[in-house]
């Protein structure tokens, strides 16, 4: 074999594994509070918050506590909210939850891309007297929230997270900056959506660099 067609199978080699890392990514749906996985009424799976080490991720450092409220003292106003965004009440029934200066924190198997994440949280104890820091991939994404009053919910997005190493971190940390009288931060719900198009892109830059490949050996 000459250097030149070596040199092509090895690059041949570093792009298809490029491709591969850069098309692989995947939703991820989480739950607070609850013990097992819950199917919604899209037949959308939301894994538990209690779990670790699985394949899409899970808890990392403390397993979060859990707090649970009926989802019928939602008001109608949430309800609504729910409604509108797509969610089923029951997202909305529990949370996770870490001691202040615990946090809650998570490591999902996303792959790599572009995300957007929606934070959903119900209060029910601390109703506007909450505050912490929202934080992905060590940005504060949302600095000094304070959650809403009792039986009210909060549904945040936060667009464009970038992720390279195939995984991303997610934590809430409480913030005495808030003024807040309780500082234990907590989730609802997690989701995680790749963003449409974003492998394609990733995948259609490299099949460029491919193509210019190929024609410097030819």
């Amino acid at each position: 074999m000459n250097n030149k067609r070596f040199l092509v199978c090895l690059l041949s080699v570093i792009f298809f594994v490029a491709f591969a890392l850069y098309s692989i990514s995947k939703d991820i749906r989480l739950i607070g509070g609850v013990a097992e996985d819950y199917k919604d009424k899209k037949g959308r799976v939301w894994h538990s918050g209690q779990k670790e080490k699985q394949d899409w991720g899970g808890w990392v450092k403390k397993l979060p506590q859990t707090a649970a409220a009926s989802v019928n003292d939602l008001t109608a106003a949430a309800k609504k909210k729910a409604d509108d965004a797509g969610y089923d009440h029951q997202l909305f029934g529990a949370v996770s939850w870490a001691a202040n200066p615990a946090t809650v924190k998570y490591d999902l198997k996303t792959g790599n891309g572009l995300f957007n994440v929606t934070y959903m949280v119900r209060e029910h104890w601390s109703p506007n007297n909450r505050g912490y820091d929202i934080i992905i991939e060590g940005d504060i994404v949302e600095k000094l929230y304070v959650t809403p009053g009792k039986g009210e919910i909060d549904i945040k997005e936060y667009k464009k997270i970038d992720i390279s190493d195939g995984s991303m971190e997610v934590e809430l940390k409480g913030n005495a900056a808030t003024k807040k009288g309780d500082l234990n931060p907590m989730f609802s719900a997690l989701e995680v959506l790749g963003q449409s198009g974003t492998a394609v892109g990733s995948a259609g830059k490299l099949t460029a660099i491919w193509g210019t490949i190929k024609q410097e050996f030819r």
